[in-house]
């Protein structure tokens, strides 16, 4: 069994800039099918169009893990991560979770009789961002609980109270200053002219070394790029993916690998920064001035 090096960065180490990974797909001619609606839900066009919907709710819901986890926003969907500093195992695993999710919904989209859904996963820094709402609601549930605790609400009350427990505002943290959403939504909506054509699904080739692993089956890989906004990556059809994992040991006990090609959080950091040193200048960067 093959054998790796100390990893660069030890456990528990916390970087000020993750670098994250994201998926976004999104089912191809929604919008055109709800607006032969008039976006009139009770026309019959439009019934159809919620039904779709739901079912890619439903699906994207089932296809969520805590390792996997998915936000939706109508007929889209982003699933994210941060990679791993210390092991590709985790670009690896997230890719067998996006590629699991677009087959389940296109194979329902399939036997349904609908377009399908495009996805692109990309990679990029992310910001870390400032605390969700679940504290504000955290700190409601916290007051409740002192009141009936000093005797200040019945138990019917103190209940009733806590059903009614909202936030004003909520966010999910690790999609804010998110590099890695931004890339793959904003390639994704350049649809067919800038590349990315019909159901399928595309991977940025930085979370792959150079040349592509032979177990990688894509298409021709293609330069992309977003002027406006100074984004660019290559990308590539993802055509299959081999399922399998490997456990590499080292000084600090085992880590889970994966198939030799992919790369970890450090090495993506390295080319998206095109800079070999990278890791030193993130560990500058969390250092106080």
């Amino acid at each position: 069994m093959p054998r790796t090096s100390q990893p660069e960065v030890g456990k528990n180490v916390q970087l000020p800039f993750p670098i994250s990974v994201a998926c976004w797909v999104d089912l191809l001619g929604y919008g055109s099918q709800i607006s032969k609606g008039n976006f009139n839900p009770l026309h019959p066009e439009s019934a159809k169009a919620i039904s779709r919907l739901r079912r890619f709710h439903r699906i994207v819901a089932e296809c969520s893990l805590r390792r996997f986890p998915t936000l939706v926003m109508n007929d889209g969907a982003v699933a994210y991560r941060d990679l791993s500093y210390r092991t590709r195992w985790v670009t690896y695993e997230f890719l067998q979770d996006s590629w699991k999710m677009f087959n389940a919904i296109n194979v329902a989209e399939k036997n349904a009789g609908e377009p399908g859904a495009r996805m692109v996963i990309a990679a990029g820094f992310r910001v870390r961002g400032r605390a969700s709402g679940n504290k504000d609601v955290a700190i409601q549930f916290k007051d409740i609980v002192t009141k009936y605790s000093t005797g200040k609400l019945t138990l019917e009350r103190a209940l009733g109270a806590a059903s009614q427990v909202r936030s004003s505002f909520d966010i999910i943290p690790k999609l804010q200053g998110n590099f890695a959403f931004t890339k793959a939504y904003v390639a994704e909506q350049g649809g067919k002219s800038e590349g990315f054509k019909g159901p399928n699904i595309y991977v940025d080739l930085s979370l792959f070394k150079v040349p592509a692993p032979e177990w990688l089956h894509i298409g021709k890989p293609f330069k992309w790029e977003n002027q406006r906004l100074n984004l660019e990556a290559t990308f590539a059809q993802l055509l299959s993916l081999p399922h399998g994992r490997e456990v590499v040991s080292t000084a600090d006990g085992p880590i889970e690998g994966g198939p030799e090609g992919v790369r970890s959080g450090i090495e993506v950091a390295r080319v998206l920064a095109g800079d070999d040193d990278v890791l030193r200048a993130l560990r500058n960067a969390s250092k106080p001035d």
